[in-house]
């Protein structure tokens, strides 16, 4: 099956992605969506510094994430995972499970993951209801946490959440809480401090060794499993958490045609995934029926995991 997927629509007053990314005008990329004034908590998006009840568990994490996302344990990360014998399940299973997690790398909210899911799939449902396939990736895209479950390894959240960002090459200073790479083992390796490290210029995403999680995790189970959604969901789920790039538009020299073009599709989906997150609750059996319906269309009833 071939699913055409037409360009997202820019707004009138902005000619190009690059133009998009300047001063967070990248999530001016959108359907209608309203951003809201505050968070979960009553403060800003993604304020890494506010002092706030959840601060100091999301710097503890990244302090650990940085140390230890290193460039020999993502590699050896996926090639682990990516044999996907880790067991057999439906999508909508995987879904149920994450209703026991909540992910500590988090500022904005602090429900269990399952809520996060529907709220993005939802928002995006609504702002783009002829986009099926869009639905569907919103749904999905956190899925890869299940990783966090001890069916699938109990991994530490350090491994599995977060934002992402390429390793073998130079961290970027946009990253959050970058001062804590400086204790990471890849800070001293003169050729992972470089530009380029150990890639080329334009030499495509794909090329790229991204720090291990959940994004990388979920999409090597739908690229094993064959799934029917198109090239930008799969591009979508595997750098979503990717924040250097698609909110300060760092690394883009590592980028080729092909990702440009799926990048005006992450730039759309990375608004709902950061703004849609609320104590709002959706009516699970109410929508299941949907979801389970695009499940079907675009995935087997059964996935290696």
């Amino acid at each position: 099956m071939t699913v055409i997927v037409p360009e997202p629509v820019l707004e009138e007053n902005h000619s190009s992605v690059e133009e998009q990314q300047k001063d967070g005008g990248a999530l001016d990329l959108d359907g209608g969506f309203v951003v809201p004034g505050s968070n979960a908590f009553g403060h800003s998006f993604r304020d890494y510094e506010k002092e706030t009840a959840r601060r100091a568990t999301v710097e503890e994490f990244y302090r650990v994430n940085h140390i230890y996302q290193t460039y020999d344990f993502a590699k050896w990360k996926k090639e682990e995972y990516g044999k996907l014998q880790k067991g057999e399940m439906s999508i909508w299973e995987c879904v149920e499970l994450l209703n026991e997690f909540v992910d500590e790398s988090d500022p904005d909210l602090d429900e269990p993951q399952i809520e996060h899911l529907l709220q993005s799939a939802e928002a995006i449902r609504r702002d783009y209801p002829d986009q099926d396939w869009l639905h569907l990736t919103a749904l999905i895209h956190d899925l890869g946490k299940v990783l966090l479950h001890p069916a699938f390894g109990g991994e530490p959240q350090w491994c599995v959440v977060g934002d992402t960002f390429p390793l073998g090459c130079a961290f970027d200073e946009s990253i959050v809480h970058h001062r804590y790479f400086k204790e990471n083992p890849d800070y001293n390796n003169s050729l992972f401090r470089t530009r380029l490290g150990v890639y080329t210029e334009n030499c495509g995403l794909d090329k790229v060794t991204m720090s291990w999680g959940h994004d990388e995790y979920m999409y090597l189970v739908m690229k094993g499993n064959e799934t029917k959604l198109p090239p930008a969901a799969l591009f979508i789920v595997r750098f979503h958490s990717f924040y250097a790039l698609h909110h300060s538009a760092a690394y883009t020299y590592l980028m080729n045609e092909d990702d440009r073009e799926m990048l005006k599709w992450l730039l759309v989906f990375t608004k709902y995934d950061l703004y849609s997150k609320s104590k709002v609750k959706i009516d699970l059996e109410e929508v299941k029926p949907y979801y389970l319906s695009l499940i079907g269309k675009y995935f087997p009833e059964k996935l290696r995991w």
